[in-house]
């Protein structure tokens, strides 16, 4: 029993609550639609809003912005992930280090970097809260092996 008792500790250790994710871009054409089927009188609306939206040219993703000095993010560079701890922009090349090996230094310029596939290191709640359950129920049942 105790043994089993180090390996969910040592599991449980290993486990991080943190996980890259790609920011999404609110999609105003699903907003639109969604709204064309409650009244008649909205969809007039949106759907000239709808006509507005796509004249407009998609507003180009400035990737100096998503990739600001101290973030933890993954990026795709010509097929390939990278997990990187921004250091700077020198002109269009990005300056970073390998999240693992500080030593490292790696250099990409911007259009070498997929922006489509740039993911943030964020925490996540649905994780920590699986892990939160887990060692409840894991105390539990310890206490009911004590017991009986």
């Amino acid at each position: 029993m105790q043994k089993y008792l180090y390996l969910i500790i040592i599991s449980f250790s290993l486990t991080s609550c943190y996980t890259y994710q790609v920011k999404k871009q609110p999609d105003i054409t699903t907003d639109n639609k969604q709204g064309q089927k409650k009244t008649p009188e909205l969809a007039n609306n949106t759907s000239t809003q709808l006509q507005n939206v796509a004249a407009q040219p998609a507003a180009p993703v400035n990737i100096q912005e998503k990739l600001a000095p101290n973030k933890n993010v993954k990026i795709d560079v010509d097929g390939k992930s990278y997990k990187i701890i921004v250091d700077r922009w020198e002109s269009d090349s990005l300056v970073a280090h390998a999240v693992y090996n500080p030593k490292k230094v790696l250099k990409f310029h911007k259009n070498q970097i997929n922006s489509e596939k740039i993911a943030e290191k964020r925490f996540s709640q649905p994780i920590a809260d699986i892990i939160t359950v887990t060692v409840y129920a894991g105390i539990g049942v310890l206490i009911w092996a004590l017991v009986h």
